[in-house]
């Protein structure tokens, strides 16, 4: 358990290096903007956007944000909204965390009019709400009033919430212990609801995930409003497990009688399912929703579901997303109901009879026309609610399967957003997908001619016009959809992305755009083959040779990593006086890594002409040409002794006795000898001399001088790809 904490603190604190220096890079491009305002709060977690005014507001620990959409360090306007002196004392004094659990942690920003937001906190462990002025210049109103029943008390237990005709709609913990669970409607005009309290059919330990209204027909009494949660659930004799959950409420219902006074009498649930089937007939399960993303299409009645789930158990680690169409939810719940009987109190079907109007129908809606309110409905309507909130049938994901799959890696996908882009040869839909790493994947997922589909990753962004939001714990990131530049200029590379937001102008990889003249663009989602649609922009390569120099006994980095991530590298050395090349495979001396490839206890048979090639769709080009020169210790060792005049020309390969450098030689060597460019062998060494204790001072400033001189470029001729390699065999280590 020891280890396990201690590699749970060395990944988070390496996490934090990535996203710094993933940060940097994408700010050069000019792709992503991080919010720059240094402020004493974290947890930016809630967003929303406000098109009307162009602003983005985001809820954080104590802090309301309204930013500018299209520059979120544009302008910015900051709410310092806390707690006072006195709610923070009382909240300490019963035993809550002072930093993580005594601020006011906003959890619901909602538009309640063309010029006012609804904005609820923590309030330290005691819910607070508010308005707040919409755009640029927001500004707290002094009422405050109790958040309870449309904000939880503790800052780690989700809600959801849903804004609508003043009516104000929220998933949440209505308790300070964080025990009772409830589906709550307060605020406008209507009764305030709640589902039936402590009532583990309905609610049992809830998280809730998403709340979204989708109407059922052009009836606006049919209009239903959908919850999307997960919660325990236990058969007789087995221990609780996990289960994702589709809850739905009519908007218009006003409660029941006798036994539902002010509580829902039409909320149904069902399980939605997202497994893998085995070829023995057994399902892998994701139990655990954790994300929903609602695609809008022309129809407003049928959108489309996108559900990010992750596995509860500890067999193993995976998660996955699954699409739910509208038509099969809705054959779910006007199927059979859930029913326990029998000697082991099992969940079946209910077969007895079911009781009109049909639990779960609106008043005044298709079916219900001459009933005005719930209150209306039988006794026998409202005591089959109370009893059989639950359907008997799952809600499966469509093609019975997942969409993306991901097992036996080293995160979770965490959060989903969808954007439909319409490319040459056709549409298409991106996800953008969260992971707990803190890390965007841009996926595609593509159909394929038998019946089945292609999955590609285009990009992994380690982040922290159209825009995505990020926001997380520790920040928020502002980032473009499209980042052509990343795939290079060559009409190749552009193609073989396959990026819907990204086509070769005829100079360059550059945003797509149906209005560019067809002529000069190329673009190939589907199949990505460079060779149909780059003839005539392939040019021959002339990649520019590079010299890098090592020391025999030490270690040397070639660095070469491909712009696809779907591309293979290979390794090929021709050496010195010969026109023979051999393929570089991983063995004891030699490693293969995505960056390069690192060469250990270099020895004077390694120097030669070093290519990387990639190959992707049968498409070859060559990536780097480099030229290593490795130099005896017994060279080394006189450049560092006696001076540096004429030794590198003349000792590169002259045998010599075993020498081993100091750190304080090794830096001073490498300063000499090395690339412009530093390797990660170079950084490696960076930190390892920041450390050591150099027992030899620098060369003096000529002789350097001198040598640096000495290294010069060595241009040789490059035989073709198609000459003669030698075999060996692959040792993967």
């Amino acid at each position: 358990e020891y280890w396990e904490e201690v590699s749970v603190i060395l990944s988070l604190q390496m996490c934090s290096v990535l996203w710094s220096e993933a940060l940097f890079k994408l700010r050069s491009t000019g792709t992503a903007h991080h919010f720059a305002y240094l402020l004493n709060t974290t947890d930016y977690r809630i967003l929303r956007m406000d098109e009307d005014y162009d602003r983005m507001y985001i809820g954080s620990k104590d802090h309301i944000l309204s930013l500018d959409l299209h520059d979120i360090n544009k302008d910015p306007h900051i709410i310092h909204w806390p707690v006072s002196e006195r709610r923070k004392m009382e909240c300490l004094v019963s035993g809550k965390d002072a930093n993580e659990e005594c601020a006011n942690f906003i959890r619901l920003i909602e538009p309640w009019n063309r010029t006012q937001l609804y904005v609820c906190g923590t309030g330290a462990y005691n819910p607070v709400c508010t308005f707040v002025n919409r755009g640029r210049r927001p500004q707290v109103r002094i009422k405050v009033e109790s958040g309870k029943g449309k904000c939880s008390y503790d800052p780690k237990l989700n809600s959801v919430s849903a804004l609508i005709n003043g009516e104000l709609y929220a998933g949440v913990y209505v308790d300070f212990m964080g025990t009772d669970s409830a589906i709550f409607r307060t605020l406008g005009t209507k009764t305030a609801m709640r589902t039936d309290q402590y009532n583990s059919r309905w609610l049992n330990d809830p998280t809730f995930i998403h709340v979204h209204l989708i109407p059922d027909s052009a009836e606006r009494n049919d209009d239903k409003l959908y919850f999307f949660f997960r919660e325990k659930s236990s058969e007789m004799g087995q221990s609780p497990v996990t289960q994702s959950r589709i809850g739905r409420i009519c908007l218009n219902d006003d409660g029941g009688h006798c036994c539902l006074v002010n509580k829902w009498s039409t909320f149904l649930k069902a399980r939605l399912i997202c497994s893998v089937p085995g070829t023995d007939g057994m399902e892998t399960h994701f139990d655990e929703l954790r994300d929903v993303y609602i695609q809008p299409t022309q129809d407003t009645k049928n959108p489309v579901i996108y559900g990010v789930f992750s596995v509860s158990g500890s067999v193993f680690k995976g998660s996955a997303v699954c699409v739910y169409s509208m038509a099969d939810i809705r054959m779910v719940f006007n199927g059979p109901f859930a029913h326990k009987e029998g000697p082991n109190y099992q969940w079946v079907a209910y077969t007895g009879k079911i009781p009109y109007p049909r639990p779960g129908t609106c008043p005044g809606g298709t079916f219900t026309p001459n009933m005005k309110s719930t209150k209306d409905y039988p006794d026998e309507v409202i005591n089959f609610m109370r009893n059989h909130p639950a359907m008997y049938n799952p809600v499966y994901p469509v093609h019975k399967r997942p969409l993306v799959v991901r097992t036996n890696v080293d995160y979770e996908f965490t959060t989903v957003a969808v954007d439909q882009v319409a490319a040459a040869d056709g549409n298409y839909e991106v996800l953008f997908l969260g992971t707990d790493k803190g890390t965007v994947q841009k996926v595609i997922v593509l159909p394929r001619d038998d019946l089945q589909t292609e999955e590609l990753v285009l990009e992994e962004v380690e982040v922290f016009k159209q825009q995505m939001y990020v926001s997380s714990m520790v920040g928020l990131t502002q980032l473009a959809l499209h980042r052509c530049d990343m795939y290079g200029e060559a009409c190749a590379d552009c193609c073989l992305a396959r990026d819907p937001y990204c086509a070769w102008d005829g100079k360059s990889c550059s945003r797509y755009s149906a209005s560019q003249k067809r002529r000069s663009r190329r673009q190939d989602v589907k199949y990505g083959n460079p060779i149909r649609q780059c003839r005539g922009w392939i040019r021959k390569e002339n990649t520019l040779e590079m010299v890098q120099y090592g020391v025999e006994g030490s270690s040397t980095f070639l660095e070469c990593q491909a712009r696809s991530p779907h591309a293979v590298i290979k390794w090929h050395l021709q050496r010195d006086n010969s026109d023979r090349r051999k393929e570089m495979r991983s063995d004891g001396r030699v490693l293969k890594t995505e960056q390069g490839l690192l060469l250990r206890s270099l020895q004077p048979s390694d120097s030669g002409m070093y290519q990387c090639t990639a190959t992707e769709k049968n498409f070859k080009h060559l990536l780097v040409k480099l030229q290593l020169v490795v130099l005896s210790s017994r060279a080394v060792n006189n450049a560092l002794v006696e001076g540096a005049g004429g030794i590198v020309s003349s000792s590169l390969h002259s045998s010599s006795t075993q020498w081993t450098p100091s750190a304080g030689q090794y830096k001073d060597l490498l300063t000499i000898l090395s690339q412009p460019e530093m390797t990660l062998i170079n950084q490696y060494c960076q930190d390892y001399w920041q450390f050591g204790d150099p027992l030899l001072g620098a060369l003096k400033a000529k002789d350097l001088k001198e040598l640096k001189e000495q290294k010069k470029p060595r241009n040789r001729r490059h035989h073709g790809e198609g000459e003669e390699e030698e075999e060996q065999e692959e040792v993967e280590t």
